[in-house]
């Protein structure tokens, strides 16, 4: 997450040859901006896989499925959301973990107080449909986790997290994580 200023475009360009990972960081109310396509364009320059985090889940205005579609469109990554929030705006209390299948609820002033439990019922649609988009996302470009799709296998949790891992590396998927930074919701995981 960098400003727009040329100095900082030139210490982003220093800093992506050594690093070995990155993770793009998006405002899930403005979205994918300038900078953020400027960001891209240098990590493509230098190999660096990335995660890409749609942070502020807990503004007004949210829309981490808008972020998404542009991080599809306007980047060009072969993205799919690892998280779906738990409410948006003042309603944000956490994520439901796509890969894992479970809840995942911050509590306390700094959000440290973490709850894992089910996937509450109004939910468990939205997150299946959303699990479902995620495999065939990485079924396509990792052909261990392509094979078991092909089978109509739902794949392990071992199994699915060694093939995001993979595609990930090679710069094949970008995995998309949701929360908020500031109330510290979504970043421990």
């Amino acid at each position: 997450d960098t400003p727009g200023h040329v100095d900082f475009t030139i210490e982003v360009e220093r800093a992506l040859r050594v690093l070995d990972g990155a993770i793009l960081v998006l405002c899930s109310v403005g979205g994918v901006q300038s900078q953020s396509i400027t960001v891209d364009r240098q990590m493509r320059r230098y190999n660096v896989p990335r995660l890409c985090f749609v942070n502020k889940c807990d503004r007004t205005g949210a829309d981490p499925w808008r972020v998404l579609k542009q991080v599809q469109d306007k980047l060009k990554l072969n993205a799919a959301a690892v998280h779906i929030p738990i409410g948006l705006e003042e309603n944000h209390a956490g994520v439901v973990d796509l890969v894992r299948m479970e809840a995942v609820t911050f509590h306390g002033p700094n959000g440290d107080d973490i709850k894992i439990g089910p996937i509450p019922d109004e939910m468990k649609a939205l997150a299946d449909e959303k699990r479902k988009v995620l495999v065939e996302a990485v079924a396509e470009v990792d052909e261990e986790l392509g094979e078991i799709f092909l089978m109509g296998e739902d794949p392990t949790l071992d199994q699915l997290k060694a093939a995001i891992r993979r595609a990930t590396i090679a710069r094949e998927f970008a995995p998309l994580f949701m929360g908020s930074a500031f109330k510290n919701k979504g970043v421990q995981l």
